[in-house]
């Protein structure tokens, strides 16, 4: 389960900074950007990087996939909490617009605010790292 909610969050922390900077007008580059706004959409980007390799690692069986699907969720949930930061609204204003889900990008995010505590939770947990370390006897090999 932490594998495949991870894909999902990772889907969804990589779309929040592409519509970013596909967003961003005529004449005007990421270096105009507010030094803490780069931040946040880096945070975004890393926690997606970190959730896919993590998610694809998890699948596998490899047990630092559930180490990468913990540490893409805690950049996750430190990218949302930072974006309110940057407005003038606050955190109160901020998840009225996200839990609104007036459009696309509002869902997305919402998605990310409830999958990456569930991820860094699943991924957490005793038994995942039990499955993930896991191996079959194979006979004939000592």
């Amino acid at each position: 389960m932490a594998a495949l909610l991870g894909l999902v969050a990772a889907g969804a922390a990589g779309y929040v900074p592409v519509t970013s900077f596909i967003d961003i007008p005529s004449g005007f580059s990421l270096g105009d950007l507010p030094v803490w706004t780069l931040v946040d959409l880096g945070a975004y980007l890393g926690a997606g990087l970190f959730l896919l390799i993590g998610a694809l690692a998890t699948i596998f069986r490899a047990t630092a996939g559930a180490v990468l699907l913990i540490l893409g969720a805690v950049i996750a949930i430190g990218a949302i909490l930072l974006e309110p930061t940057l407005g003038n609204g606050g955190y109160a204003a901020y998840f009225e617009v996200v839990f609104a889900l007036a459009g696309f990008a509002d869902v997305v995010r919402a998605v990310l605010v409830v999958l990456a505590p569930i991820v860094l939770v699943l991924a957490a947990l005793r038994p995942t790292f039990s499955y993930l370390r896991y191996r079959t006897y194979v006979p004939g090999q000592w």
